[in-house]
C-alpha cells in the first residue's frame, strides 16, 4: 500500500538531516496517514479511507465525504476517490429519481 492520502494526494517527501557539523544524510518525511471510516449519508454506509489528518479536516470542513466529493472536480481526486465519487453520484441519482 502506498503512503499517499486518498483525498489530498499528499505523499512521501525527502530531504536531509543536517547535523551541527553540517553533515547531511538523506531522510524521508512521511505523511500522517490514518485508516478512517467516514459515514456517507447518500450511500448509507461507512466508507473506509486511508487519509491524512489534514484530509479528515478537509472532509469535515466541506460538510462530510458526500459534499466534498460532489463539489470537488474529478481532476483533483485520486483514482480511489474518483471511484467513490461515481458511487455517490449514482446513489444520489437513484434517490432523487
Amino acid at each position: 500500500m502506498s503512503r499517499r492520502c486518498e483525498i489530498t494526494g499528499k505523499g512521501v517527501m525527502s530531504g536531509n538531516n543536517v547535523s551541527h557539523a553540517n553533515n547531511r544524510t538523506r531522510r524521508r518525511f512521511l505523511p500522517n496517514i490514518q485508516d478512517a471510516s467516514v459515514m456517507s449519508d447518500i450511500l448509507g454506509a461507512p466508507v473506509s479511507l486511508r487519509v491524512t489528518a489534514r484530509g479528515l479536516r478537509t472532509i469535515e470542513h466541506n460538510g462530510g465525504i458526500d459534499a466534498f466529493l460532489l463539489n470537488t472536480p474529478a481532476t483533483k481526486l485520486s483514482p480511489e476517490a474518483k471511484v467513490l465519487k461515481r458511487r455517490v453520484v449514482r446513489a444520489a441519482a437513484r434517490k432523487s429519481a
